[in-house]
């Protein structure tokens, strides 16, 4: 519901060109319903080995936001930016990243607030929004509109007996999307 909602909420469709930064668990779906809303999708990373992931989960570029020149080439090209870091981090290179009138929009909720510089948002109309949940009948749009095109969350299933390796693997980066506990395990 996190990443269906802002795509939902602002029309994303066909003939925008949309971004998600960050391919864990709320950006692998937002890859996902940006595909089947048929946005044309780039992942913007900071860790090539996320690649073939995102290209696999339907995106149709990736990005390497630590690679100057491969970010360079993405200024100024998207409609939307779908931010799913909850990790403090700088958006204001990723505004620069935005078509005029272009949409950054934040599901991640870093603890930190963000300092964006007036301009950045005067030159080129931007917008910097949140979204929350949509409510009931939209989460049951959503259900439906995973049923209909086949949209499931990835997970791995660990046992509450390897939660403290899990929490480990978490900290590191090592996990692939959403880690989902055995309850017959306990």
């Amino acid at each position: 519901m996190t990443t269906y909602s802002p795509l939902r909420n602002w029309q994303v469709g066909k003939g925008h060109k949309v971004a998600i930064v960050g391919l864990g668990g709320l950006g692998h779906m937002a890859v996902k319903f940006a595909v089947a809303f048929g946005a044309e999708v780039t992942v913007l990373s900071s860790s090539v080995r996320k690649k073939e992931a995102a290209l696999k989960l339907g995106a149709h570029h990736f990005v390497v936001t630590t690679d100057e020149e491969q970010f360079k080439s993405v200024q100024r090209s998207f409609h939307f930016i779908i931010d799913t870091v909850a990790a403090d981090h700088d958006i204001n290179p990723y505004i620069a990243a935005l078509k005029t009138n272009g949409v950054y929009i934040n599901v991640g909720m870093p603890a930190k607030p963000w300092s964006i510089p007036s301009f950045s948002l005067a030159a080129g109309n931007k917008v910097v929004a949140g979204s929350g949940a949509g409510g009931l009948a939209q989460t049951q749009e959503m259900l439906n509109f995973c049923a209909e095109h086949k949209i499931v969350s990835d997970v791995e299933v660990i046992k509450i007996q390897d939660i403290q390796t899990a929490f480990e693997r978490l900290e590191k980066g090592d996990v692939l999307y959403r880690f989902v506990i055995d309850m017959s395990s306990l």
